[in-house]
């Protein structure tokens, strides 16, 4: 885990301070700074010391004392802003999740279950649909239907304007304000989820554990959703264990920006457009750090979906 966190930390600092043509310096300073100015920019934030120098201060900053401040906002601390974005985030990805997750299993299990019908291929029409239309345009979409031209209508009146309530001040403010946010991020997961799920059911039934149980007398269904289901979840599981942490470290990036809400992908967004390096470096180190437990976490999950795995 450590030797990951830290050959990212060092990539993205050298791609932000050893390319030439990057000056943060310049960048906060404005086009018209004079030599000056930008020499006690570079004086005040350290930037005017050796590479590896720079590279440990920041670290030590970030990881250790975590007072590292941002470039553009000055005085104001990184990781309590990380923090405060953190939560955001979560909420919005996990209540995305939880929709993908059961609308994904319930298409792929059908679909498997009416194989040979005219709904299979039907079913997975509409999963491709949803995997192939943009999240950012979706989302557009969405806003432009729930808060212009039908907001006064009865089935969009409910729905706030774009922003963000914590749970803890309102929580039926709280869910109003993502409950769109989560339709649009899911759907996309949905059509993907489903599909995988589909092809891994209808390539366990050659398996010797599934003609067993069928030979037992099973029924179909309990065959399907007892036996079949729990094989084929060991790529679903992989998948959404990577899916769930890259989005809970910023993945969610677009549907934050086009909805308004302040958490880490927006703050990205916004550290990149600004060089904001501190910034920049924290999020990375916070995503990557998602990014390893959820593989170490899917090692796991692996050896109680599979036998197999544990008596390896």
């Amino acid at each position: 885990m450590f030797v990951v966190l830290f050959a990212l930390s060092v990539l993205v600092f050298l791609i932000f301070f050893a390319t030439p043509g990057v000056d943060p310096a310049r960048k906060m300073a404005g086009r018209n700074a004079t030599p000056e100015t930008l020499a006690a920019i570079r004086a005040s934030f350290g930037l005017d010391r050796p590479l590896p120098v720079q590279y440990l201060r920041m670290m030590n900053r970030i990881v250790i004392t975590r007072d590292v401040e941002s470039y553009s906002n000055r005085g104001v601390r990184v990781i309590p802003e990380i923090m405060a974005a953190a939560p955001v985030t979560f909420a919005l990805v996990a209540g995305a999740a939880i929709i993908w997750i059961v609308a994904s299993i319930a298409i792929g299990l059908l679909a498997a279950a009416l194989r040979g019908t005219l709904w299979d291929p039907l079913l997975m029409a509409i999963a491709l649909i949803g995997l192939s239309i943009p999240v950012f345009w979706l989302g557009e979409v969405a806003n432009l239907v729930t808060q212009q031209r039908w907001h006064d209508t009865p089935l969009f009146s409910w729905v706030p304007p774009l922003g963000y309530t914590p749970i803890g001040e309102d929580p039926v403010l709280w869910f109003k304000h993502l409950v769109v946010p989560w339709i649009v991020l899911s759907v996309l997961f949905v059509g993907f989820y489903a599909r995988v799920l589909r092809s891994d059911l209808i390539e366990s039934e050659n398996e010797d554990f599934v003609r067993t149980a069928r030979a037992k007398g099973l029924s179909e269904r309990r065959v399907l959703v007892v036996h079949q289901l729990r094989a084929s979840m060991i790529t679903f599981v992989s998948l959404f264990g990577l899916d769930f942490a890259a989005l809970v470290a910023g993945g969610a990036l677009l549907v934050e920006v086009v909805f308004g809400l302040p958490g880490v992908g927006r703050l990205t967004y916004l550290s990149l457009s600004g060089l904001d390096l501190p910034v920049i470096m924290a999020t990375v180190l916070y995503g990557a750090f998602f990014i390893v437990i959820a593989s170490t976490v899917i090692d796991i999950l692996y050896a109680f979906l599979d036998p197999r795995i544990r008596t390896a």
